[in-house]
């Protein structure tokens, strides 16, 4: 879990320690192993390694990492559970992969610390997300794994965000995390404002802390011509977060929707939006307590993209 203080070093270094879970596994980067291996290991040796987080594995290549990273320094890992994606079959399978994953726990090349899974979709109109949820909960038990923090992403689908609330719900007494998917190769992989800060506000009411993935290549909202899409901002997100709590959801999918980066500003005292603010403390809480990490095929892109920004100084 990331630390929850950062005493001396800064409102920056509140809201970006171990912020970005490395995905160069990924589309859409999708390295091999041999290169996302190399890829990470130079982020994790350079000078900004304190925003670095997690290596972002699919179980079923565990053996492969671990053989790729022979005589490295132990990796991070955030490990996902990588399943047959019929509802018919998925929990069998994830069972499996969960049984796999507690064994590489017993060995010293890689270090598992998060889990994710992306749960299947619903068999029935009838049915909600409280059952697999639980479901899940009950294999991590078995598995031995439930000491380690876990994310479900939920399918996104026309009865989401109906069934949101109840979800969220679901998994704070399972003692989840959730995941919200950002992107994807359609336009259609990305949700809308409404969707983001929905989910946003529903996992600040129960206090569960989530993840996000895919299409946050960047700081703030913008148009991508190549995408066909406006993608979401992680720093949207993040304010989101940390602001989530004071505001009601209308002001939510305000920050979402933003698109000035000049309406944000994160610098020695503090971090703002438009003239709400917030102190390192309260960076921290939200960072340890809410949005946790997101995962990016890239670690440069995003480091890259806050120096412009006036955020990070070049080193």
């Amino acid at each position: 879990a990331p630390m929850t203080t950062f005493t001396g070093v800064g409102p920056a270094r509140a809201a970006l320690s171990a912020l970005v879970d490395y995905a160069g596994l990924f589309p859409p980067a999708a390295l091999g192993m041999a290169d996302a291996v190399a890829e990470y290991d130079a982020a994790r040796r350079g000078p900004y390694a304190w925003m670095l987080g997690r290596f972002i594995v699919p179980a079923s290549r565990l053996a492969e990492l671990e053989g790729t990273i022979a005589g490295r320094q132990r990796f991070s890992v955030s490990a996902i559970v990588d399943a047959d994606p019929d509802p018919r079959r998925w929990f069998g399978a994830a069972q499996r992969r969960l049984t796999e994953i507690a064994g590489f726990r017993e060995r010293d090349a890689l270090r598992i610390e998060t889990l994710e899974a992306a749960l299947p979709r619903l068999l029935s109109a009838r049915d909600t997300f409280d059952a697999p949820v639980g479901q899940f909960a009950g294999l991590l038990s078995r598995a031995g794994l439930h000491d380690l923090p876990a994310y479900v992403e939920l399918p996104r689908d026309e009865r989401w965000p109906a069934l949101l609330a109840g979800a969220m719900a679901a998994a704070a007494r399972s003692r989840l995390g959730v995941k919200i998917r950002c992107g994807g190769a359609e336009p259609s992989a990305y949700p809308s404002v409404a969707e983001v800060a929905a989910f946003v506000d529903a996992a600040a009411t129960e206090h569960v802390p989530f993840k996000a993935t895919a299409g946050l290549h960047h700081p703030i909202r913008h148009w991508n011509a190549s995408a066909g899409t406006a993608m979401h901002g992680f720093l949207n997100l993040l304010a989101a977060a940390v602001f989530g709590h004071r505001l009601d959801l209308e002001a939510i999918e305000a920050i979402v929707a933003e698109e000035d980066a000049g309406a944000f500003s994160l610098g020695p005292r503090g971090f703002a939006w438009r003239g709400d603010e917030a102190d390192e403390e309260e960076i921290a809480l939200a960072r340890a307590q809410d949005f946790v990490a997101y995962g990016s095929c890239s670690f440069d892109e995003p480091v890259e993209d806050l120096i412009a920004l006036h955020i990070l100084e070049r080193a």
